[in-house]
């Protein structure tokens, strides 16, 4: 896979993949946004925290744009829409968080595809070109992933793009409402392997 970043910047980037283009939330993304989200919420809801009342109005996703800017700024996160690019379409969403510099140099990987596009290849692509940002573009050394224990097509996700389990952490992250054990990934830089193609 040869990932290509246009423009060479960590403010608005461009991240080319085969089949899919990653890049930052627009305010206009909203209603394409919303509807994919609305349409596949009985498929997300068991694996995110609780959505809130407002969860897809327009005022809730500039609120969210707002965080993702500030986080930006701040070097502390990175979150990016997941585009088709034969049409453009949105397919999910992929956020590079909870980035720790100093002696750590890692980040946290969380992601999201809409049900229509589930078990189509689109989010291992899209996980492996951010991989690629988060270790050439951030200089980060290590990622840090978590997944419910029953989630197996993120494990295969992950397995993938050459994560490896690290372990079970108990009641790790409170997901639809309950506090939950998950089962923890990591890359490190020296074990990615940017050529490696998804399948």
């Amino acid at each position: 896979m040869v990932l290509t970043l246009f423009p060479p910047s960590r403010n608005d980037p461009r991240i080319v993949l085969p089949r899919t283009l990653l890049r930052p939330p627009h305010r206009g993304d909203w209603q394409e946004w919303a509807e994919l989200r609305a349409l596949s919420r009985s498929f997300l809801v068991p694996w995110e925290p609780t959505w809130p009342d407002d969860a897809l109005t327009r005022a809730a996703f500039r609120r969210r744009l707002a965080r993702y800017a500030e986080d930006w700024s701040r070097d502390l996160g990175y979150s990016f829409f997941i585009i088709r690019r034969d049409d453009e379409a949105i397919l999910g969403g992929i956020t590079i968080s909870n980035v720790r510099r100093g002696v750590s140099q890692s980040c946290s990987f969380g992601y999201w595809i809409g049900k229509p596009f589930a078990r189509t290849g689109f989010m291992t692509e899209a996980v492996h070109g951010a991989c690629s940002f988060a270790f050439d573009h951030l200089s980060l050394h290590r990622i840090e992933a978590a997944t419910l224990p029953h989630n197996e097509a993120s494990q295969g996700v992950l397995l993938r793009c050459g994560f490896e389990e690290e372990g079970l952490a108990r009641r790790y992250l409170k997901i639809n409402g309950r506090w939950q054990d998950h089962r923890l990934f990591a890359l490190l830089r020296e074990d990615f392997d940017p050529s490696l193609p998804p399948r």
